[in-house]
């Protein structure tokens, strides 16, 4: 793998033009519109996109058409807003390691549907190639598409399968995770490598509104993969973890999955999981992605030999913070607890930061931001496109006006050039990044 510097890693390159706007025709075919440019949104506004911000859509993403939406563009000849009329309006879903920069502008009908929770990012067409306004912010390539082989994973799965036949959790990963939704990282781990998802807790004490294994009946979306229906045990977890840390190559475990709900509230079997593993191997890194909300059993999770935590934030401001998690028991205050707790065990501290380009760069938003790194000291921060239909999220957290905003790449560039130290990337780094050089200890 290439060595990275630390500074953003997006091929961005000047484009002589806009792309044009791309259509759907309802039926699973997608054209360009050559009378006008694509546009990007910014919080509810359209605008044209800087050409030095589109980058060729990367291997592994897809476009999709919007049902009920029409595209916004701008006029080629006379430089006016309008509708794309012929159809559909199209956005593009940019793989991991890639953050979006615009998301695609459209109209939105009445009686439209609530878009599923993917990422809905700007997406255009010029000289026979589609483009997307996206930087490349992580060179791992734990989670490329063509990365995977199919024979190998399900030589795998059959493998893990065989050899614990009594483990729930082993079961759930292959048969649900990996078989069934496909998740990147049980198929890793079905490859014996890299990153493996430990799911621990069925419960939750946050009402995400993009939670995507649990959503109420009577929501206007459904999630995406069912959730783990029961409570592993230690011995459970122990039992094929710590083979995966004595043998996989950057091995990396890690607490908190898609799949779950809030691993601390599951805190004493990981706490035991911990210590029982570290008796029995010294390899690897343990984390824990989880919403912070308990900063006592962080504490006893770190003390056992956690090595690094990663807390899920959609904003450094709580009053942005609190209506989309909608938390139980636990206060904002409470992440920012986690973290410096974390950071006084010399634990890596990352958040997961999911990117709303019009919300996550506003000139609040930033100042937060410096705030929170500042109070924690943080170690990273993992750019995440946020996975939500725009104006459903807007509209329930009741945002009408998101303020003055920089843009997303300017905003990066600011918090670097004050931040030299804090790393930006996309995945949990393993202990070989953690302790050696993160720039250029990648998976290959």
């Amino acid at each position: 793998m290439e060595a990275w510097s630390g500074q953003l890693i997006g091929s961005a390159m000047s484009l002589s033009q806009s792309p044009y706007i791309l259509y759907s025709d309802g039926k699973g075919n997608i054209f360009e519109d050559t009378s006008l440019y694509v546009t990007g949104r910014s919080g509810w506004d359209a605008m044209l996109i800087p050409t030095t911000d589109w980058i060729e859509l990367p291997t592994g993403g897809n476009l999709y058409e919007l049902p009920g939406r029409r595209g916004i563009g701008i006029d080629v000849e006379t430089g006016e807003m309008r509708l794309c009329e012929k159809g559909w309006a199209v956005a593009a879903f940019i793989p991991p390691a890639h953050t979006g920069l615009f998301i695609a502008a459209y109209e939105t009908a009445p009686d439209a549907p609530t878009l599923p929770l993917f990422c809905y990012t700007a997406a255009g067409w010029l000289n026979e190639k589609f483009y997307v306004p996206a930087i490349r912010i992580e060179n791992d390539i734990r989670q490329e598409c063509e990365g995977y082989d199919e024979k190998v994973i399900k030589k795998g799965t059959a493998a893990l399968l065989k050899n614990y036949p009594h483990n729930r959790l082993v079961k759930h990963l292959m048969e649900n995770c990996c078989n069934t939704y496909h998740c990147p990282a049980a198929r890793n781990f079905a490859m014996g490598r890299w990153e493996c998802p430990v799911p621990a807790s069925p419960a939750c004490n946050a009402n995400c509104l993009g939670c995507i294994s649990f959503q109420p009946e009577e929501e206007s979306i459904i999630s995406t993969q069912d959730r783990l229906n029961f409570k592993p045990t230690a011995e459970e977890i122990v039992e094929f973890t710590v083979p995966h840390l004595e043998t996989a190559p950057y091995p990396l475990i890690s607490f908190g999955q898609g799949c779950e709900g809030e691993p601390l509230l599951m805190w004493e079997v990981i706490r035991d999981s911990i210590i029982e593993i570290r008796k029995h191997t010294n390899k690897g890194s343990i984390n824990i992605n989880t919403n912070g909300s308990k900063p006592d059993a962080v504490e006893a999770l770190c003390k056992a030999g956690l090595n690094s935590i990663r807390v899920s934030t959609n904003s450094a401001r709580e009053h942005i913070y609190n209506p989309y998690y909608r938390p139980n028991n636990y206060a904002f205050n409470d992440l920012i607890k986690s973290l410096k707790v974390a950071k006084k065990y010399g634990v890596w501290t990352s958040i997961n930061y999911f990117v709303f380009p019009g919300m996550t760069d506003s000139i609040e938003e930033y100042e937060a931001l410096r705030k929170l790194i500042k109070k924690t000291n943080l170690s990273m921060i993992q750019w995440r496109n946020f996975n939500i239909d725009p104006d459903w999220y807007l509209g329930k957290i009741g945002v009408t006006e998101t303020g003055s905003c920089m843009g997303i790449k300017k905003m990066m560039q600011l918090i670097r050039e004050e931040f030299p130290d804090l790393k930006f990337g996309y995945f949990n780094p393993s202990m070989e990044r953690i302790k050696g050089d993160y720039e250029s200890d990648f998976a290959h």
